[in-house]
């Protein structure tokens, strides 16, 4: 197993959701004297929405969850933790969240978990206890090798669209004076920015999204913002930062940019049956890159073997020594 570089903090860190208590220990030490990794290493899922078919075992959403939690948990290099960005569940039920803990409890990766407009606070708290929340809301800070993640609660519940009062505000506000000179990756389920599919759209307009923008005004630690909501791949530069989104587990959003009219049905497709994907953040200790990926088969037309070899020596020799 490899060296983790996710170090929790003690003061919070009973907000990670990880069953195998002596190999969450395990992964977040470091070895006296070890050198620190030069790279973190994030994997996130998103809009996972189990409990859309509430009364079937073998459930769709259920199927593409474990799908992709497998290829993540193969992967090498395995990801340093996970993070789930809301809409945990579909219908903010209790019996939805223990089909969720189930299955991350065969993950052996720490998974930091955010909710979502389709969560429930008390239906979460029920079977996630020891999630600690502040003034009500479940935010939090991690540490990650040299990054400071801060993971917002951008739920309103009973509405769609994101939310981010003044408490919250006050929370990030105190939190981004701290430390100035560390590097800050803040997650949330809500992107506070138009994607231009007009149904899922956030207006810039927005009181949450006036507030949230006002509170990383002139932060320069702020290195990336990473959302879900939108079923979809984006990757916007706002603000002197970029916003990530991560497209979902579950059913994807078609990509339609043209108007919409919600007096007239066009016959448009909305939700379409593209596999079930996930991101990977990768932190240098200087900038963050985004891969985004699918959990299904990819069929190899090129593998390294001796026909490769030459290329991969020649665009290597290219490089500074």
């Amino acid at each position: 197993m490899k060296e983790s570089v996710f170090n929790p903090d003690p003061l919070t860190a009973s907000m990670i959701h990880h069953p195998h208590a002596q190999l969450a220990a395990d992964r977040a030490l470091r070895t006296p004297g070890a050198s620190v990794p030069p790279a973190v290493l994030m994997a996130q899922i998103t809009d996972i929405h189990l409990g859309f078919d509430p009364d079937n075992p073998g459930e769709f959403n259920r199927q593409r969850l474990d799908q992709t939690l497998a290829v993540i948990c193969a992967m090498n290099p395995q990801p340093d933790l996970i993070l789930a960005t809301g809409d945990l569940v579909d219908r903010g039920d209790v019996a939805s969240y223990r089909r969720l803990r189930e299955a991350l409890d065969g993950c052996a990766i720490p998974v930091l978990l955010c909710l979502g407009n389709h969560d429930v606070r008390d239906s979460f708290a029920e079977v996630f206890p020891e999630c600690d929340s502040v003034d009500g809301y479940y935010q939090y800070e991690r540490a990650a090798g040299s990054l400071r993640l801060l993971i917002l609660d951008t739920l309103e519940e009973g509405r769609h669209g994101g939310a981010f009062c003044e408490t919250r505000a006050a929370w990030l506000t105190a939190r981004l004076a701290e430390r100035t000179a560390d590097p800050v990756v803040i997650v949330m389920h809500h992107p506070p920015v138009e994607v231009g599919i007009e149904w899922m759209n956030t207006h810039p307009e927005e009181p949450w999204v006036q507030r949230f923008s006002a509170a990383i005004a002139g932060q320069s630690q702020v290195k990336a913002v990473i959302c879900g909501h939108v079923h979809r791949a984006i990757s916007v530069g706002w603000h002197g930062t970029t916003i990530s989104i991560c497209p979902s587990t579950a059913p994807q959003v078609a990509l339609n940019l043209s108007p919409i009219d919600p007096d007239r049905p066009d016959d448009r497709p909305m939700i379409i049956a593209d596999p079930p994907a996930y991101a990977l953040h990768r932190w240098n200790g200087d900038i963050m890159v985004t891969h985004f990926d699918t959990a299904e088969e990819h069929p190899v037309l090129a593998e390294y073997d001796d026909r490769m070899q030459p290329l991969v020596r020649s665009l290597l020799t290219e490089r500074p020594a």
